[in-house]
């Protein structure tokens, strides 16, 4: 049957008050509508009755769950307190602690709270003496690159780990057979095998307003220490990439606050290849949103 719309509403109370038609009358005039006769039937006897199409106010089925005592139960709950972050409750916990439906709870924070979601992401946790000595740090490199120009030539250098396996949506990860019941299905064909660890590989590289290097790959299964990060990854692969690509300019290398960075035998070698570089204990910690390579290096590479 065709669904009478906010347009055929209007129209039928026009023939209804004009010339009095009837519902059998509307169907033999307009019979590409498919109308239901029930539905003109129940349309015409409001428009007899009230003079109007729309539902009246307050009519229809009474709220049994966006209640005003529930409206402030969830209004308590959903929202984290003043100056306590992370004391919320996520609808499933309202739900099992109140016993409101999570899809009532959802309601009530949108309609009736007038309250919008956002996804939290994920950061470095700092302890006070990291802060300081975060903010002291970055006061301090921030003296000593004062411009765009400056930031130029700073080389930024990490290591990146990726998962060889590539990840499987499990939602997706289905069989299809002709059985009618799942116990008639081969067990192979069922279990889908998982690796203790999955396998990955290691690489370094730098990038700059001047350009990028090549990738080091790491050897798998190699400890990065200071002689292995100085004679591979620095030596043998990021120093004679950064010095062709930047020529006779002056440029400057980052490196973060891992130990093979900050050992003083990799500081003796830097200071041996006449290499300009933020020392160890200019970097600030727990930092990486200041290296672009810790969130961008899939783009670069």
């Amino acid at each position: 049957m065709g669904k009478i719309t906010k347009d055929d509403s209007i129209m039928t109370k026009g023939l209804r008050e004009a010339k009095q038609w009837s519902s059998r009358r509307l169907i033999r005039e307009f019979p590409q509508k498919a109308w239901s006769r029930a539905s003109l039937d129940r349309l015409l006897s409001k428009i007899d009755a009230t003079g109007v199409m729309e539902r009246r106010r307050g009519s229809g089925h009474r709220r049994s769950a966006r209640t005003a005592q529930n409206i402030t139960t969830v209004a308590d709950l959903i929202c984290s307190q003043e100056d306590a972050p992370h004391t919320h409750k996520t609808p499933r916990e309202i739900q099992r602690e109140t016993g409101i439906s999570r899809s009532s709870v959802c309601h009530i924070a949108k309609h009736d709270l007038q309250l919008r979601s956002f996804k939290r992401m994920s950061v470095q946790k700092l302890n006070d003496d990291c802060r300081i000595k975060r903010l002291h740090r970055c006061q301090q490199l921030l003296k000593r690159f004062p411009n765009d120009r400056s930031v130029r030539s700073v080389w930024f250098t990490d290591e990146k780990v990726f998962t060889v396996a590539s990840p499987v949506n499990a939602q997706n990860d289905r069989v299809y057979s002709s059985a009618t019941r799942k116990k008639d299905i081969n067990v192979d064909s069922l279990v889908r095998p998982r690796q203790h660890f999955s396998k990955s590989i290691m690489v370094s590289v730098g990038v700059s307003r001047m350009g990028k290097t090549s990738v080091v790959f790491v050897e798998p299964g190699t400890k990065i220490n200071s002689q292995y990060y100085c004679d591979k990854v620095l030596g043998q692969g990021l120093l004679p990439d950064i010095r062709t690509r930047c020529g006779h300019y002056k440029w400057m290398l980052q490196q973060d606050g891992a130990p093979s960075h900050t050992a003083r035998s990799t500081v003796q070698y830097l200071q041996r290849e006449n290499i300009n570089f933020i020392e160890p204990n200019m970097w600030p910690p727990n930092s990486p949103d200041l290296n672009p390579v810790d969130y961008a290096l899939v783009l670069w590479t």
